[in-house]
Formats: C-alpha cells, structure tokens, sequence
C-alpha cells in the first residue's frame, strides 16, 4: 500500500513551525488524506491542503491533482465522497488541476478496483440513492427539476434542432449538427419508415425526431412528453416548419398512450422509467404496435447494474437510471418481442458531450447570468463526468430494435442501415 507523503516544500509553514489552528494543517489531516486516498483506490493524483501543503504519491509526478479549501470540506468527502465532491466542488470549496474529465477518469478507473467501489450487480440498484421513484407524479417532478429550466438554457449548448441525445459521428470530423442529423436518420431506417405510416413516440424532448421523421419520411407521427416547455417549443417549430399536420405533440405522460401504429420509438427516455415500470412500458408498446410493426429504444445504459451517484440524482437528474441489456429484456420477454439489431454507440456520446462541454464553457457567462457561478459548476461537472464514464466504458448506449416474433416481414441484411450519398 503506497503511503502518499506530503510535500512541506510547496508553501512552508509559518517562521516558529507550528500549524496555525485557524487554517493551519496538521499531522491528522495529512493522514486523513492518506486514508481517503486509500479508501479510493490510491489514484495517481495530488491533494493540494488548504494551506498550501501537496500530498502525492511517493516518487510520481501526477498529472491531475485535487486542491481542498478548507478542513470541513476533507471532512465531508471521508464521510460521503459521492455526494459531497459534488457539492464541495459546485461551491468551490474543491478545485481541480489538470483538467476535469481526466481528473475524473483517473479517480474512475482506481475506484472500478477497489471493494468497497468496485461494481457489483445489485439487482435494487435503481432504487438506490433515489429521492423519488418514477410513479405518474414522481416523474412530472423528475422532469420538471431537469428539463423545464428554460430552453434559452439548452439553446446555449445544444445543437440547432435541440437534440439532447447521443448524437452519430459517421466521421468524426462532422459537425454536432451532422451527426445528430446522422443519429436522426439512423433511427428511421432502423425503423424501416414508408410514406404513410404512422409512428409513435414516447419521450419526444424538444420534438426534432418527429419533425425529421415527417418531413424526410412522409410518415405521420404523435409524440409524447411531459415537460411543459419543451411540448411548446416543439408545437412552434412545427408550426413554423409546416409539418403540424403531420405531428402532434401530446402533453401526457407515456402510460397514456392509445392508438395503434407502424412504429414504436423511444430515444432518451427509458433512463427515467426505472426498471420497476418496464413491464408498465411493455404493456403500452404491446397495445400500440401493429402484428408487422417495428420498434426501437435508444438509451443510456450500463454492463453491471449498479447504482446512480448520489449526487447526481439529488442534484442533476432524480429519477434517472441506465439499465443493463438484461434488465431491458423486461420491455420484450413477456409479450414475446423478438429482437431484430442491438448496438452499442457508446463512444459516439462521449465525442457528443465533448461537443456540449465545449458549447457549454463558450457560453458559460450567459448561464452565470441565467442562475449562478455554482450551476456552472454542477453542469461543468455533470457533462465532465458524461464524458469521463463513456470514455472510460462505465456507460453504455444501446439502440434496440425489436418486432413480433411473426413478423417476416423484416431486412434480412443490415444493407438499410448504410445511408444513401447525401441522405443523412
């Protein structure tokens, strides 16, 4: 076990070389450093005290370090790292050197391999660290603390059709708008769209997928959600786009969804169902898709199930949770659904949340203005965090296509998923 030793050198102690009690650090909170280092895994990085004095690994040169402000604060992440880092480090008690997304994979990766921190499944991890579950109300809640913040908000950051879901990068060198035009026309083949057809959707966001839809594939689509803000957002764009005869957004909850229809598709919403309402979600998708109907759900997910951070349900998205493929198979086992096609693009959202970092921190004074300097920071560390848990494969995300087990009439190659010169 490697002991990290302090360096004296970076900021000596006052000239009779005693700690001042007020600010001062002691001998106890070296080693409490040590022993939160350790509880973590021991990763490669320096804690910088409040005084001044650096704590590194014996013979390294870390590239990211973490520096406390103050004793409560060291106090705090030994009681509860996962919720408190955050806290501490949305109030600036906390700041970090080196850049955040690699402080955060390298903190990450030494956790992964550590017991107390190593994932485990937990077949209640949905549950865990939840302030409030995903019943009817619970989940207008979820979303309303998430979503219904200001769209001037997420016009920041996001691209110019509002897509707030993992984008794909045909080449990485496209722009975020391409690749979630890309993303976009992906689904609708995997959808196998026709001229006519009607789809229904069930977490619509700001409403781009149904407009795309009914604009490149002639189909007709009723799209659902229940953030207030984004239902109107998505009623103005098309009207001014001229497809409202064609898409109908419906302010309700998914539960509520009556009609039959060609296709079923859900992009980004299954993280806040909660594995406890998946056979609820089967239920609506087994009454509202046709015998030669598709389906698809594109969400976050994960290998192992595992609980979500603390924090980030407290501060950043109470309700949420990626399921495991295995959890998933709750939406298709009892009706029998077949699965057609899984992929993982898992990779494509890391390079998406790089993009909206980097829109994000252009824009950071705008937000500071709209709420705070400690909501940039939450939204800093939410995005970095995005970024370090896809990057590091800590998060998935799958696209599930799926249909009735009776249904041939199906691609029997994976030819439609190529896109035609200039089609996406």
């Amino acid at each position: 076990m490697k002991v990290f030793k302090a360096n004296t050198n970076v900021l000596p102690l006052p000239c009779n070389g005693k700690a001042n009690t007020s600010s001062g650090v002691y001998g106890v909170d070296v080693w409490l450093v040590n022993k939160f280092l350790q509880a973590i895994g021991e990763p490669a990085l320096r804690v910088v005290l409040w005084d001044g004095k650096e704590i590194v690994p014996p013979g390294s040169k870390p590239a990211v370090g973490m520096v406390i402000r103050n004793r409560a604060t060291l106090w705090r992440l030994l009681a509860n790292p996962l919720l408190h880092f955050g806290d501490d480090y949305s109030t600036g008690r906390i700041e970090i050197e080196g850049g955040l997304v690699a402080f955060m994979e390298t903190v990450y990766r030494t956790m992964d391999n550590t017991s107390k921190f190593r994932r485990v499944p937990d077949p209640l991890a949905y549950r865990r660290n939840q302030p409030r579950l995903n019943s009817l109300l619970g989940s207008q809640h979820n979303i309303h603390h998430h979503y219904d913040i200001g769209n001037a908000f997420y016009q920041l950051w996001l691209d110019a059709e509002m897509l707030y879901t993992c984008a794909y990068f045909p080449d990485p060198a496209v722009s975020l708008e391409e690749a979630q035009t890309a993303k976009m026309d992906l689904v609708c083949r995997k959808l196998c769209l026709q001229a006519g057809q009607t789809v229904v959707e069930a977490g619509c966001g700001w409403g781009s997928l149904a407009r795309y839809m009914a604009r490149r594939y002639g189909v007709n689509v009723r799209a659902y959600n229940i953030s207030r803000e984004q239902i109107a957002f998505a009623r103005q764009r098309a009207k001014a786009e001229g497809v409202e005869r064609q898409v109908e957004y419906i302010e309700d909850d998914y539960r509520n969804i009556t009609g039959t229809y060609d296709a079923f598709v859900s992009v980004g919403m299954l993280e806040h169902v909660g594995p406890d309402h998946y056979r609820e979600l089967g239920t609506v998708i087994d009454r509202s898709l046709r015998d030669e109907g598709i389906g698809l759900i594109h969400t976050i997910g994960q290998n192992i199930a595992t609980p979500m951070s603390p924090w980030f349900l407290k501060r950043i998205f109470p309700g949420s949770y990626p399921p495991t493929l295995r959890e998933m198979m709750d939406l298709f086992e009892p009706w029998e659904f077949t699965v057609l096609d899984v992929e993982n693009l898992r990779l494509h959202y890391a390079k998406t949340c790089e993009h909206w970092l980097e829109r994000f921190e252009r824009n950071r004074g705008q937000v500071q203005e709209m709420f705070d300097e400690s909501f940039v920071r939450a939204w800093r560390l939410y995005l970095s965090g995005c970024i370090a848990n896809f990057t590091i494969g800590t998060l998935q995300l799958f696209q599930v296509v799926f249909s009735r087990p009776t249904n041939n009439n199906v691609p029997q190659t994976r030819s439609h998923l190529i896109a035609p010169a200039g089609k996406s």
